[in-house]
């Protein structure tokens, strides 16, 4: 039987198979999970479209997810995984969860968190790039080629 090694790709995978379900309801790909103490407490895909939700991103849903698992509303030692880069919404979100850390695949050029500094992360938050960053990046262009 073969080991599996929980490291950040594998997390990230997970994330992917989260949007990927949101590619086939006709959201925005971006799909995200919440891990503590190396288990997947939450999963999450943007829901903008079904729930007609600005608000909807994977990320809030994510956080929600976790908090009811949880029991509480802090999400010290959790770690998120996010096929894209935060935008300043789930950034901000994120800093009010005190999420320990956030790794996400693709890089946001235009609406992502880092285009202003880490002021709306929490300042114990560590962030953590481009895992795969490909994959992640190319889910996005399929989507929306598909939509052109």
């Amino acid at each position: 039987m073969p080991i599996i090694k929980f490291n950040d790709e594998y997390f990230m995978r997970e994330a992917l198979k989260e949007a990927n379900a949101a590619f086939e309801d006709g959201e925005v790909p971006i799909g995200a999970v919440i891990v503590a103490n190396g288990r997947v407490i939450a999963k999450a895909h943007n829901l903008t479209e079904r729930l007609t939700d600005v608000t909807a991103h994977a990320e809030m849903q994510a956080f929600t997810a976790a908090e009811n698992y949880i029991g509480g509303k802090y999400l010290q030692d959790c770690t998120l995984f996010v096929t894209l880069e935060p935008c300043v919404m789930c950034a901000g979100a994120s800093y009010w969860t005190q999420i320990s850390k956030i790794v996400y695949g693709a890089k946001d050029e235009k609406k992502g968190y880092s285009m202003y500094g880490t002021k709306f992360l929490h300042p114990k938050t560590s962030i953590k790039g481009g895992v795969l960053e490909k994959e992640c990046s190319e889910l996005l262009k399929a989507f929306f080629k598909k939509k052109r």
